[in-house]
């Protein structure tokens, strides 16, 4: 079918990964193809984000309920939509909100709706949705970023930095950089433990959540790892410097630091260890900072703008003319349509910046984004740790993929 036709919309709220309500979609094809998708949700969430419609009723889910986006979908977007062909969705979506946030509608409800809608494109092509990504594209399996350590939000705040993460960068195809994961994992949760601290609980995102003394602990654990695993890798940090940047000031391991300071300190610990890529090293304002980052660490390590670009072609294009990071991390639900979001990988690659798909702290069975990351030849994801269902499904959907698309020419590599 050339171009199917929408038959049915039907929205509910589910549950995500913490255990708070998020909006699923469902449409019926015309040809009787029927395609579901549901929204994630960050907890490390930048100001210039999308907004997510919540109902804020507190006897239900604490204020966390998605009624309101769910109705939105079922009695707004579904009497619209019903009827009109899948390609045309997204626009539709956008029109009817108007906003430049998906204020009125709610980026939940907006990306439920539109992914659902690229499946069920997908099914109506009888062909995987990787496949119907990659049309005019070329599809790569994806360097896998790897969370190790969780602090910041995502781990009751035990470490200023978000998250520690491990890239294999030395791994030839997709399934060896999955297997050196799951060992390195393995080997730092006998070394946090070996040191008395808490190697078996782990945060939102399946990262060890230990107490440790300070930031610079986490790396040196994470070296200790790689060396008794016998695995030559990289480190990435998720800094999230935004969400202890006050007062002008990153107050950071009980100092209060500028920029400058900031950016010294993350240069020394760049020099210090196998660092080869650093996600929002500074506050997702501080324009001017982020110029002096880019100068000086540019040159040397992979600089990711997420809070920074928030999946924004106006804030990824204000970083493009000033020279400001030299990658861009991709989250579906920051920008609010599938559409939007594609427009967001092309825009950086056509710039020669990196891009990474990204999952978020609340996320579901819903494996759409790893079908993006392979579609878009993205060239990375971040997906969380490689333990919690949630986090599995999307590294076990890229195995799948990888029996279609084998062998080292198509493994996107560092």
């Amino acid at each position: 079918m050339s171009n199917p036709i929408i038959r049915e919309l039907h929205a509910r709220e589910v549950l995500d990964s913490r255990g708070r309500p998020t909006v699923e979609a469902e449409i019926l094809t015309a040809d009787r193809y029927l395609a579901r998708a549901i929204a994630p949700s960050g907890a490390s969430t930048g100001k210039h984000e999308a907004l997510e419609l919540r109902d804020g009723d507190p006897k239900r889910y604490r204020g966390r309920g998605v009624l309101h986006a769910v109705r939105n979908v079922n009695e707004i977007i579904a009497p619209k939509l019903i009827g009109t062909p899948l390609a045309d969705v997204d626009a539709m979506l956008i029109a009817l909100d108007g906003t430049s946030n998906k204020s009125h509608l709610g980026a939940n409800a907006m990306l439920a709706v539109s992914l659902a809608a690229a499946h069920a494109s997908a099914m109506c092509e009888e062909i995987p949705l990787w496949m119907h990504l990659a049309i005019r594209r070329a599809p790569k399996m994806p360097m896998p970023m790897v969370n190790m350590i969780s602090g910041g939000l995502h781990a009751g705040g035990n470490l200023e930095l978000q998250d520690f993460l491990f890239v294999p960068i030395h791994a030839t195809t997709y399934s060896e950089a999955l297997m050196q994961t799951v060992e390195v994992y393995q080997c730092l949760g006998e070394l946090l433990r070996d040191a008395g601290y808490e190697g078996t609980l782990v945060g939102d995102e399946g990262g060890f959540g230990p107490r440790l003394r300070t930031n610079e602990e986490a790396l040196e654990f994470l070296v200790r790892a790689y060396h008794k695993a016998g695995i030559k890798a990289g480190i990435a940090l998720d800094v999230a410097a935004t969400h202890f940047y006050r007062g002008e000031l990153y107050h950071l391991e009980s100092r209060s630091l500028t920029s400058g300071d900031m950016i010294q300190t993350l240069r020394q610990w760049v020099d210090a260890y196998p660092i080869v890529s650093i996600e929002d090293g500074l506050a997702e304002d501080d324009w001017d900072g982020w110029r002096e980052l880019t100068s000086e660490l540019g040159g040397r390590v992979q600089l990711i703008g997420d809070d920074l670009f928030v999946t924004n072609v106006d804030r990824v294009a204000h970083g493009i003319a000033n020279r400001v990071a030299n990658s861009v991390l991709v989250k579906l639900n920051q920008i609010g349509t599938l559409s939007e979001t594609l427009a967001v990988i092309e825009q950086a690659k056509a710039n020669g910046y990196r891009t990474v798909v990204s999952a978020r702290s609340g996320e579901t069975e819903d494996t759409t984004m790893a079908d993006l990351a392979v579609g878009t030849g993205a060239g990375q994801i971040k997906i969380g740790s490689i333990v919690r269902s949630e986090r599995l499904a999307k590294y076990n959907q890229l195995l799948r993929i990888e029996e279609h698309l084998s062998g080292p020419e198509h493994f996107a590599g560092w």
